[in-house]
């Protein structure tokens, strides 16, 4: 087929002429558009026209054909009255008027706007309140086409297992507001980091949640010394169950659920650790069934900062060195302290210099102490569980500012907790359950093996 040069310039010129009525409706996205298919033709031009061959050694071909011109008005009107939209998504941020989270939302239809200020349910769910995780559709003009809120149910406890979804429409000349409640969703997810200064530098390159990173720190610190022991090159990897609201992490507890199995090679060391359930409980094993769960867990508080080991060291009040005879834990004050092991309540109550303290005697010999506190949550006599709160950080007796104090005596000698935590005993897999538990440990370990190839992008499974 045989085309002239005018046939081409009359349709670079009707093409020219839809351009030019489109850009003039939407001239901020045709100018993007443009600069993003100019550029992308470029680099193709770039990359293709060196491999092309000689032209002149090519064959030459003629074929005429008659070709039938479609008209172009219709062509150029539809091109005109092609409609845009807009997606956008926002985590609200603390203190945020609803005003500036809507036009955040690209909501700037001045009528839009002053119809969503009367809304009290939406007023409620977004003025001032962080956390929320906003999408909005709008059309090229600001106009409200959709909003969707996600956010806790307002009876969602500490375990919550559902959100509330408030979805904004326009209906006629007004707003519809419908607010539902939908049960929340587990993924599991894949991430693996290396360590090149401390733990949560390398949870947070690796887009692991914090809880998540301290649930790993709690499941290995009988065996690894977060503080003491960690070493620049040391790797994990990790499977996790994020949770969900329609697909999307949830912003309010960080998406984060169970640590379902971890592995982290300290020093050349490896150590694994596979949550498990059996007879409606769950602990963690190691893959070969031995249980990661000690009678005295390593630290009477979540991962925290130890500003005083088991060593001698320069007494902060006395200004002497002596003894210090047990591991002092920073944290702010009301920080919940928990007990490392079962027993019984020695003491509650106030002594000297330790202040506000409680005793626990775990069997004859057994001791722990928790001092400097600011509450104290239980009694004198009262049998306590393993990972029970008893009190919350402060700063009372003999402290300079707020910590916790904790030692662990052996037969009235102070010993380190640490290397008590790690010489205690495990519990053992119930023999009924090992077969399921070999099954699982296989499924699981193809996953952090997956885990270690996704570097510091974690993927979901």
């Amino acid at each position: 087929m045989v085309f002239g040069q005018g046939f081409f310039l009359d349709l670079l010129q009707r093409y020219g002429q839809a351009a030019a009525l489109f850009k003039a409706r939407h001239s901020k996205t045709v100018t993007l558009a443009a600069a993003g298919l100019l550029g992308g033709l470029g680099a193709v031009a770039f990359a293709v026209a060196p491999l092309a061959p000689d032209a002149a050694l090519l064959p030459v071909q003629t074929i005429s054909e008659n070709v039938a011109t479609v008209e172009i008005g219709p062509q150029l009107e539809a091109l005109a009255d092609h409609g845009l939209e807009l997606s956008f998504s926002e985590v609200t941020r603390p203190g945020a008027a609803l005003d500036t989270t809507l036009r955040r939302l690209g909501i700037a239809d001045a009528t839009t706007l002053a119809a969503l200020r009367q809304e009290p349910a939406l007023r409620r769910a977004l003025d001032g309140r962080a956390g929320r995780l906003v999408h909005s559709r709008v059309g090229a003009h600001g106009e409200l086409l959709e909003l969707v809120v996600r956010m806790p149910a307002e009876s969602s406890g500490s375990a919550p297992t559902h959100f509330t979804r408030l979805t904004v429409k326009p209906e006629g000349s007004r707003f519809a507001v419908r607010s539902a409640l939908v049960p929340l969703e587990t993924q599991t997810r894949l991430a693996s980091g290396t360590i090149r200064s401390s733990l949560f530098a390398a949870t947070d390159e690796a887009r692991i949640p914090d809880p998540v990173a301290t649930q790993m720190a709690e499941i290995f610190s009988a065996e690894i010394d977060f503080h003491r022991e960690l070493r620049k090159g040391d790797t994990f990897s990790i499977v996790y169950e994020a949770v969900t609201a329609d697909g999307e992490p949830v912003p309010w507890n960080q998406g984060a659920g169970r640590v379902l199995a971890a592995e982290f090679i300290n020093s050349g060391k490896t150590h694994q650790a596979i949550w498990f359930e059996s007879g409606g409980k769950g602990s963690y094993f190691d893959p070969s069934g031995r249980s990661r769960k000690r009678a005295f867990l390593a630290s009477p508080m979540e991962f925290s900062r130890v500003t005083s080991g088991f060593a001698m060291r320069m007494h902060p009040i006395l200004q002497r060195m002596r003894a210090h005879l047990g591991v002092d834990y920073a944290a702010p004050t009301g920080t919940p302290v928990r007990v490392v092991g079962e027993g019984v309540v020695d003491f509650a109550g106030w002594q000297n210099g330790y202040g506000n303290v409680v005793h626990v005697r775990h069997g004859a010999d057994r001791v722990t102490v928790y001092a400097h506190l600011s509450r104290i949550d239980v009694r004198k006599g009262q049998r306590v569980d393993q990972g029970q709160h008893i009190g919350a950080v402060g700063a009372t007796g003999w402290a300079t500012g707020p910590h916790l104090h904790f030692e662990f005596r052996v037969g009235g000698v102070h010993q380190d907790p640490l290397k008590i935590a790690k010489a205690s005993e495990s519990v053992p897999l119930d023999p009924a359950a090992r077969p399921r538990f070999t099954e699982w440990a296989r499924t699981v370990q193809v996953k952090l093996d997956l885990a270690e190839t996704v570097g510091s992008r974690p993927a979901f499974e």
